[in-house]
């Protein structure tokens, strides 16, 4: 049985012109880029070639681009190094992705406060919430753009014009760098992360956008390179691959968003009329249509993954990050959605790679398991 891959979120295949474009520089110019000799320069060239493309292409300067690890690395960055001195004041919302999340409650224990925004039904934190949250004390804000379970926008541009002058926002946009446009400064934020695996680029690599007029406090020690900010010898093929997977979803965004639409809208359908009911998480409409988070009400979440593994179906029920807890998803409990259809909940992401025969099979093996699991035993 063909295993049909339904777990985008998590990470992305790696586009055969994006390995392409990496290859050269995994084998000929292999050079340190910083090292002072022709190979040494040859491979710096191209790594602050793509650090400008890469910069051009999200609305940034290309000495605000700090190739990190990936968006985990980045937002560890951004957050222990915008902070400060412990007793200041954080606001974020409760619907982070864990990458967020653990380096926030990691400052609470060095002695920093925390206030969590509201989130509505439909996964999205209240624009209008955070002024009567800021305090003078407050230091760092933290919002993601997209959300990583529900697929849900959040108002990053509105919550960021409202801030004290002195205060850091911090973005984390690893699920939407590569599926919506995104314009740094336009954002208004101060740091911003991001990770190329997400859209169809290498493991290993991702970005730490960090305003020119902002400081940030190394958290590594041990080496000049991009400013002292990242020290560490920089990988030129995977920040090669970065560029070049984020050139492919800019110029190809409006046909793979058109061909993703219309996967959603096949496999919603499917799923409504062979497996109902079935519960939408999130925005109907206006979110990442990459993104369905779906609760099968009469079935449980964990036995679902394991027989839908068993059918060929890889999903998954929330962040890769912390899918190996059966815990409730804390994205869910924020949105207020209610026990039946917090523990039955599912997440399916699409890519554009995938054919409507690939989701039509899909549904009905998942129809399949659902109707299966929900038959009373003996």
């Amino acid at each position: 049985m063909n295993e049909i891959y339904l777990d985008h979120n998590a990470t992305t295949p790696l586009l055969p012109a994006v390995w392409e474009a990496m290859r050269p520089f995994l084998i000929d110019t292999y050079g340190n880029p910083a090292s002072a000799h022709g190979a040494g320069r040859r491979a710096r060239r191209a790594l602050e070639d793509a650090r400008e493309d890469t910069a051009a292409r999200l609305g940034a300067d290309p000495g605000e681009v700090v190739f990190t690890s990936g968006a985990t690395e980045a937002n560890n960055l951004a957050l222990f190094g915008s902070a400060g001195q412990a007793g200041g004041h954080v606001i974020a919302s409760p619907i982070e992705h864990p990458s967020v999340l653990e380096p926030i409650r990691q400052l609470v224990r060095r002695g920093f406060s925390v206030d969590w925004l509201p989130v509505d039904a439909s996964g999205i934190v209240s624009g209008d919430a955070l002024p009567e949250l800021l305090r003078p004390e407050t230091r760092l804000v933290s919002v993601m753009l997209a959300n990583n379970e529900t697929g849900a926008v959040q108002p990053v541009a509105q919550l960021a014009a409202q801030l004290l002058p002195g205060v850091v926002f911090h973005c984390d946009a690893a699920q939407a760098v590569g599926k919506l446009p995104v314009h740094f400064h336009a954002l208004g934020v101060t740091t911003l992360a991001l990770s190329a695996h997400k859209f169809h680029g290498p493991k290993g690599i991702g970005a730490l956008l960090v305003h020119r007029d902002a400081p940030l406090t190394p958290q590594l020690f041990g080496g000049h390179q991009q400013q002292g900010r990242r020290p560490g010898t920089e990988v030129v093929a995977l920040a090669v691959g970065l560029a070049r997977a984020l050139e492919l979803a800019q110029q190809e965004h409006r046909a793979r968003q058109e061909h993703v639409l219309s996967l959603r809208r096949l496999f919603l359908e499917s799923l409504r009329a062979t497996a109902s009911p079935v519960v939408l998480n999130g925005p109907t409409e206006g979110g990442l249509p990459y993104t369905l988070n779906l609760s099968f009400p009469g079935c449980r979440a964990d036995a679902l993954l394991m027989n839908l593994d068993l059918a060929g179906v890889a999903c998954s029920t929330g962040s890769a990050c912390s899918s190996g807890s059966l815990l409730p998803s804390p994205v869910l409990q924020a949105m207020g959605v209610p026990d039946e259809v917090l523990h039955s909940a599912m997440r399916f992401s699409l890519s554009s790679l995938l054919t409507e025969e690939e989701v039509r099979e899909a549904a009905r093996r998942i129809a399949a398991v659902v109707n299966r699991l929900r038959q009373p035993s003996d």
